[in-house]
């Protein structure tokens, strides 16, 4: 699951960044609301947890633009102000939840899990190309309607490329999302792992849905 944390706190960030991951979410990041809106409308987040006072844009703002781009994963209200005007106010621009600050990462991770489980349509929890078809509630892949066994590693990268579809996608950008952003940038981790996903998925077009860009990454056309 891929969350978008837009905070400009870096406390916060520094805290909530590694716990999330240590729960298994894969966590990006924006510190303004600028470009917090930005990487919302260009990718398919499972949740943006989004604090309201941020600079250059502020979070209802945000919140309002990610929703008029017709973007319809949850969001997650952080704020200072507890009125109950201010709550009703964001969540009928679209955001789903709303706590207050301070709060406790307990109270916090309950909430995010809570709302990933409400269900979604089914188109956008499942991803195909060709005759490759990855069923996120499902955790399963099949090719021509025979299932893959693919590790956890390998399918959270085939779910990322095919989320950013007919998007390069370089190097440390896969090992940023896929693995933990500390990850050894000389390692030959991405390469291998491709490789696996191309001979695992093997079909008439030889497992070459993942395109290589010379010089800079992958994409799925």
């Amino acid at each position: 699951m891929n969350l978008l944390i837009v905070e400009n706190d870096k406390e916060t960030l520094n805290f909530l960044k590694p716990s999330l991951r240590a729960e298994g979410f894969v966590v990006d990041t924006a510190e303004d609301g600028e470009a917090g809106s930005y990487k919302a409308q260009i990718n398919d987040y499972d949740l943006i947890i989004l604090d309201i006072g941020l600079p250059r844009k502020d979070g209802r703002q945000v919140c309002s633009e990610i929703r008029s781009a017709g973007k319809n994963m949850p969001i997650l209200i952080l704020s200072i102000k507890g009125e109950i005007e201010t709550k009703v106010d964001l969540l009928s621009i679209g955001a789903d939840d709303y706590i207050t600050k301070p709060y406790s990462y307990a109270e916090l991770a309950a909430r995010v899990k809570a709302l990933i489980r409400r269900p979604q349509k089914v188109e956008d929890q499942i991803f195909s190309v060709g005759d490759i078809e990855l069923n996120l509630p499902k955790r399963s892949v099949y090719r021509a309607g025979k299932k893959v066994h693919l590790a956890p590693k390998e399918f959270f990268l085939l779910e990322f490329l095919l989320r950013n579809r007919g998007r390069v996608l370089t190097r440390q950008t896969i090992l940023e999302h896929v693995w933990d952003m500390n990850a050894d940038l000389f390692t030959n981790t991405v390469e291998t792992h491709v490789t696996i996903l191309r001979r695992k998925l093997k079909g008439r077009n030889k497992g070459d849905f993942i395109r290589t860009v010379s010089g800079t990454g992958y994409v799925i056309d």
